[in-house]
């Protein structure tokens, strides 16, 4: 009996696209699923599922196909495209955005930000989304991480993190996983590019407790503001709606511990999450 592939659907969205172009290089270059795996040092089972759309391609499998095949940045733009559909219509035109932005100022009251994630944090978020399917998490995830890309380059945002105590308190997969995050947060308190500043629970209530906020500075030195729910998020362009958020924003800065402080409370909740690789004192 003769093995036929499944049939692809390239034009459904850029996800298909993407893996219908794989298959299309690869069958050119007269390879299997293996052989091609074995040049990548990727898996077959990930090939497999990114050809037929059921897996969003992971962030490093672009450059490698371009670098295995020839093909320039045709598979990193094709990797753009169908990054831009994992994320909800109205979270687009903020990423848009972002990925622009010299300036990225952020303030979270109940998790890590994305940018400051760890992609084990990040899985453990986005796992209690419990309607969520598992190849869609997988996406996410990989989009979350793939924003972090621009933090490395020769030139990245500044950027300057508010969170809540409750963020390093709660914990989000087990010990390992809590430690490791605020391990990788912790060397992002105080350097060139990035300032973090906690929000302890001694500061009482005040004002934003309910939703994250960010402030992007564009190139031009003009300024946007996206205040995010439970549910849904509203990007404000317009200058008096941005001035209001900063000046809200600069309240919660002022109210927060130093970045100094801020690193020795992160200390001390790192305490709580022994890594499993720690041997006890």
């Amino acid at each position: 009996m003769t093995f036929k592939p499944q049939q692809l659907t390239p034009y459904h969205s850029a996800r298909h696209y993407f893996g219908a172009e794989q298959r299309r290089h690869r069958e050119a270059a007269r390879l299997s699923l293996v052989q091609l795996a074995e040049i990548l040092s990727s898996s077959k089972s990930t090939l497999a599922r990114v050809e037929t759309a059921e897996l969003m391609p992971p962030p490093d499998l672009p450059a490698q196909l371009d670098a295995a095949f020839g093909t320039d940045k045709h598979f990193h733009g094709l990797y753009e495209l169908a990054k831009r559909e994992a994320h909800p219509d109205q979270y687009r035109r903020f990423m848009d955005f972002e990925a622009q932005a010299e300036v990225i100022e952020t303030y979270d009251p109940q998790v890590v930000p994305g940018l400051l994630q760890t992609r084990e944090y990040a899985d453990a978020q986005f796992s209690l989304q419990e309607e969520l399917p598992r190849e869609k998490a997988e996406e996410l995830v990989n989009a979350r991480m793939s924003r972090q890309d621009r933090l490395r380059s020769a030139e990245p945002p500044l950027r300057w993190s508010i969170i809540d105590e409750a963020a390093l308190r709660r914990p989000f997969g087990d010990g390992e996983c809590m430690y490791k995050q605020l391990a990788q947060l912790l060397e992002q308190v105080d350097t060139p590019d990035s300032k973090v500043q906690v929000m302890p629970f001694s500061a009482g209530p005040y004002y934003l407790m309910g939703g994250s906020l960010h402030l992007l500075t564009l190139p031009n030195g003009s300024t946007l503001a996206y205040e995010e729910g439970i549910e849904v998020g509203h990007l404000y362009e317009d200058r008096d709606s941005a001035k209001k958020w900063r000046r809200r924003y600069d309240v919660l800065r002022a109210k927060a511990l130093s970045p100094a402080a801020s690193a020795e409370l992160i200390q001390q909740a790192m305490e709580d999450y022994k890594s499993c690789d720690t041997p006890p004192s």
